[in-house]
């Protein structure tokens, strides 16, 4: 399953990096890519270190295991469960791309906070807040059953920790300095990952508080 893997990432790093940012690029002089922000050992940083780490690490580890490295060695060889897996890569790499097109210019990678964009809130925003993100778990948990070796672990608890971090403290705080009430009403009725969950509650009249 290690070739199968290599060509699932391909796929992926195809359509959501390479052909996104070209289509991006065509339609605003720009591909969308502000990498890695903060300054060094900040969490907004730490953010873009730890899922850029992680989506590495799924590049690594069908090499390790094609190189019959110990440590590529799979925690459980069962080929109904790969196959399961890679439906979820698939159906996570098309649901990525769909919810990345559906935010048509305002579509980025990472923060630039002197930048404003359009809050998205139809299509597939109006049930969840962050579905690239979603899909992006669901491709990386079905990486990690394609090829189950100690690097997809490690790569899976990365990119997690890294999504959150970056929803959590960077993204969500930026949308509500850029969009205020707009954004407040919509993160109280739209689930942050999935729908009806993560949603805010008052806490004053003034005050939100985010799940």
């Amino acid at each position: 399953m290690p070739e199968l893997a290599l060509l699932l990432i391909a796929l992926w790093a195809l359509l959501l990096f390479v052909a996104r940012s070209i289509v991006q690029w065509k339609r605003t002089g720009s591909t969308g890519f502000n990498g890695i922000r903060g300054r060094v050992g900040s969490l907004e940083w730490f953010a873009g270190v730890s899922v850029g780490s992680g989506l590495g690490l799924i590049l690594i580890a069908p090499m390790i295991s094609i190189l019959q490295w110990r440590s590529g060695e799979l925690l459980f060889d069962k080929a109904p469960i790969h196959q399961v897996g890679a439906l979820f890569v698939v159906v996570g790499i098309v649901g990525s791309l769909a919810a990345q097109m559906a935010m048509g210019d305002s579509w980025r990678i990472g923060v630039d906070k002197n930048e404003r964009t359009s809050l998205v809130t139809q299509g597939i925003y109006q049930w969840v807040r962050n579905p690239i993100f979603s899909f992006m778990g669901m491709s990386t948990f079905g990486y990690l059953l394609v090829i189950p070796n100690v690097w997809t672990v490690l790569a899976m608890v990365l990119v997690l920790i890294g999504v959150q971090l970056q929803v959590r403290f960077v993204e969500e705080p930026y949308l509500l300095a850029m969009h205020g009430e707009q954004y407040e009403r919509y993160t109280a009725s739209v689930g942050r990952f999935l729908p009806a969950l993560g949603r805010s509650r008052n806490q004053t009249p003034n005050c939100r508080r985010v799940e």
